[in-house]
């Protein structure tokens, strides 16, 4: 029971701290955070959670053939560029003319976060190396299916939980920034450059 224990904290510890950094994914709900949106976001964040599982399970089960081949994790670069360069102005096209479509996905928490977490295949790299150190480390043993999914299930209760405090962590400042326009563009900028980013790291 205690290898169980240990290997659900590191994965809930590591996904917690690895989702902090500014992304796609938590500038989001950060977002519907500030427009008081907190159902909304809610359901956002237990998407993220949910593809966060599969994203993390592919990269416990395939490390060594995902470490040993480079070409792969260059192809997850390009991906999550012309994917976040697209989304990007995509978010910042309909926020100055939203469509029906656009305005249905953006208040469907969770399609909209399912799609988000989908097109955001970079958690897989990030687990697969994180995975390879924590094994190197000694702290991770996953030498049964059982103690593999104890470990992929805190990699998304981490994630979920950050995302709870961001939500609750904006909702608390809305009242300061609610009306501010620039709430409303920077999903969309934080995507462009994120793409943009990404773009520049595969071609140099």
């Amino acid at each position: 029971m205690l290898a169980y224990i240990q290997v659900f904290l590191v994965g809930l510890l590591f996904s917690f701290l690895g989702s902090i950094p500014p992304g796609t994914l938590n500038v989001s709900v950060l977002q519907l955070g500030l427009q008081k949106k907190v159902a909304t976001a809610l359901r956002f964040a237990l998407a993220v959670s949910i593809i966060e599982y599969p994203y993390a399970w592919l990269a416990v089960e395939f490390e060594s053939w995902l470490t040993s081949s480079p070409l792969i994790i260059e192809n997850f670069q390009l991906i999550t560029a012309v994917a976040m360069t697209s989304l990007g102005a995509f978010t910042l096209w309909t926020s100055h003319k939203p469509s029906a479509f656009s305005l249905k996905f953006n208040e469907s928490g969770f399609r909209r976060g399912i799609v988000l977490s989908l097109l955001n295949p970079m958690a897989i790299p990030y687990w697969v190396g994180a995975t390879a150190y924590f094994k190197a480390q000694g702290w991770l043993i996953l030498s049964t299916n059982g103690l593999v999914h104890s470990y992929v299930l805190g990699t998304s209760v981490g994630v979920m939980l950050l995302l709870i405090l961001f939500i609750f962590a904006a909702s608390w400042l809305a009242r300061y920034v609610q009306q501010n326009r620039f709430i409303k563009l920077l999903p969309g900028v934080v995507m462009l450059l994120l793409g943009l980013y990404a773009f520049a790291k595969y071609l140099f």
